[in-house]
């Protein structure tokens, strides 16, 4: 498959919307397991909580908007550390193997971790 096809299979949902044939792997990629969502009812491929933002960046941001900018700036910073390169390359296998869906539980994707992670993983692809 070639790497055009894999940057189209990233794609980002919210983990509480219900699942669909064509999300393909279904991983979710928050530190924190999603309130008041079972397990079964998430159903999913894997839980890759090493490509989250860490806890103190993630409490920093508080998703405002106004730091979204500098929020990004250093989580790219977290994902370039040596310790997370094989969970990259763990969901950029998956992206190249078919339809990948990232899933958060954040309200507003617009302004979401997940944005970032997939500028990260279609850099590599």
């Amino acid at each position: 498959m070639g790497e055009m096809s894999a940057k189209k299979n990233l794609r980002l949902r919210r983990v509480y919307e219900a699942p669909e044939p064509s999300d393909g792997a279904r991983v979710l990629v928050d530190r924190l397991w999603p309130r008041g969502l079972s397990k079964a009812d998430a159903r999913l491929t894997e839980w890759c909580k090493e490509v989250a933002p860490s806890s103190e960046l993630r409490r920093w941001f508080h998703h405002e908007e106004p730091r979204f900018t500098e929020f990004a700036e250093r989580y790219r910073e977290e994902l370039a550390q040596e310790a997370v390169q094989p969970a990259l390359e763990r969901l950029r296998e998956r992206a190249a193997q078919g339809p990948l869906t990232l899933l958060t539980a954040t309200k507003d994707v617009s302004v979401s971790h997940v944005n970032v992670l997939i500028e990260v993983l279609q850099e590599g692809l």
